[in-house]
């Protein structure tokens, strides 16, 4: 008889932990609180436009990720927009790479810097160099404002606060230098490609979550939705969730439920993953008939008055023309202002950022998005749990430990992880 696992949470973490666990032999069982899968990247089930719980972007490092995509029959060339990485404001300054291998596409980017100076670009090819001579590694208790300490401020501002904020949801001022390496190793020494910059041309459901339901259930897998566990016992043999028994679980929901579900069984460790603290994102999707921008993403200049660091043009990916979703990452002080006021900032933000003429008629606010527990906070020698928490339970999600923040595809390796340690187990 196959092993019976229970995957509690139906976020990406928990799709491709049920994959996985499918694939290596164990009979799947998926409880999910929602009654749709997809957790903090999914469609919105009550918006007739199409319109996602926050605009995503995934980068061509996203190897398991798009590897996930393809199992699925969800084809990435299809179903995301790809382009070489590009940060440029709409005065044109900004970074943008070429196409092709991407240390020397950065080189090149480097050299045509727009908005630099020579001396400024020095700058950065300093520091660059001087990362990459130490293998992109750096002591855990720096943040990326020490790491940068003596680059221009020029490049500060056009390039690492944008990236940083972008890569990681938090603010160069408190983020982690050793993951904001970690992402820049990965992303220009990962190969052609990894680099790019991945943008949905479909709604979010369609990339993974629906997919994954429809494959799951092909497959034999039992889909729970709407059903919140209430309590995880130990047995002699296994675990029991509300009175079901299996022989595995792997916890792929919040670190704030899985906490909740360990407190009495793993205390040590349900300690630590209620001990995260986490950084909101704002989406506010605006439409301007008749409006393009020169790109699909431009960058913004974040400030008091300036809520957002990017803004994406629908049209250009093929999905709404007119449409835009204009992105505050690291928000607390945006959602503690209230939507309201969020969105007349977004609102003038646009039309101050932008030459005249680019928006024939004024930007309305569409609906605005705020995911108040997107990200944990990615700083500096943060303590982040373990994907083992007992004998045949482990955890599952962007928020385990390992070496990327909290994206897309730290939360499928933390899964593929957990589910090839419940194999090894359950081999010995």
């Amino acid at each position: 008889m196959r092993p019976h696992l229970a995957i509690v949470g139906a976020g990406w973490a928990g799709l491709a932990a049920a994959v996985r666990g499918v694939q290596a032999g164990f009979q799947v069982s998926v409880f999910e609180m929602s009654h749709q899968p997809g957790g903090r990247a999914r469609s919105l089930d009550d918006a007739p436009d199409a319109l996602d719980n926050g605009q995503h972007i995934l980068i061509g490092a996203y190897t398991r990720t798009l590897a996930l995509m393809r199992e699925l029959g969800a084809d990435p060339a299809v179903l995301l927009h790809r382009m070489p990485l590009a940060l440029r404001f709409p005065d044109g300054a900004g970074l943008a790479l070429a196409a092709g291998a991407p240390v020397s596409s950065l080189l090149i980017g480097i050299a045509r810097f727009a908005g630099t100076t020579a001396r400024e670009r020095l700058s950065l090819t300093q520091h660059a160099l001087s990362w990459a001579a130490r293998g992109f590694r750096c002591d855990e208790t720096l943040t990326v404002d020490a790491l940068c300490v003596g680059m221009a401020p020029r490049i500060r501002q056009l390039l690492i606060d944008p990236l940083c904020v972008a890569a990681m949801n938090t603010h160069a001022r408190d983020a982690s230098a050793r993951i904001f390496l970690r992402v820049l190793h990965d992303a220009l020494l990962g190969g052609k490609g990894s680099a790019d910059l991945l943008l949905p041309r479909r709604p979010l459901s369609e990339l993974t979550p629906q997919p994954a339901q429809q494959w799951l259930t092909r497959h034999g897998a039992a889909w729970l939705p709407g059903t919140r566990v209430q309590q995880l016992q130990r047995e002699r043999d296994g675990w029991q969730l509300d009175g079901q028994d299996f022989d595995a679980v792997v916890l792929a929901c919040s670190s704030t439920e899985a906490a909740r579900l360990t407190r009495d069984v793993a205390p040590s460790w349900a300690q630590d993953a209620a001990a995260l603290r986490f950084e909101p994102i704002v989406t506010v999707y605006v439409q301007a008939d008749g409006a393009r921008l020169p790109s699909a993403i431009t960058a913004l200049h974040e400030g008091p008055q300036a809520p957002a660091q990017f803004v994406f043009d629908h049209g250009q990916l093929g999905t709404c023309a007119g449409r835009f979703a204009c992105v505050v990452s690291g928000a607390q002080r945006w959602v503690d202002a209230g939507m309201p006021a969020t969105e007349l900032a977004v609102l003038a933000q646009l039309r101050d950022a932008f030459p005249a003429g680019t928006w024939p008629h004024a930007p309305t606010v569409l609906r605005s998005v705020a995911e108040k527990r997107a990200t944990f906070r990615c700083t500096p020698g943060l303590r982040r749990p373990p994907s083992h928490v007992a004998q045949g339970l482990v955890a599952a999600g962007d928020y385990v430990d390992g070496p990327y923040p909290a994206t897309l595809e730290g939360a499928v390796r933390s899964a593929e992880r957990a589910i090839d340690g419940l194999r090894q187990s359950h081999a010995d």
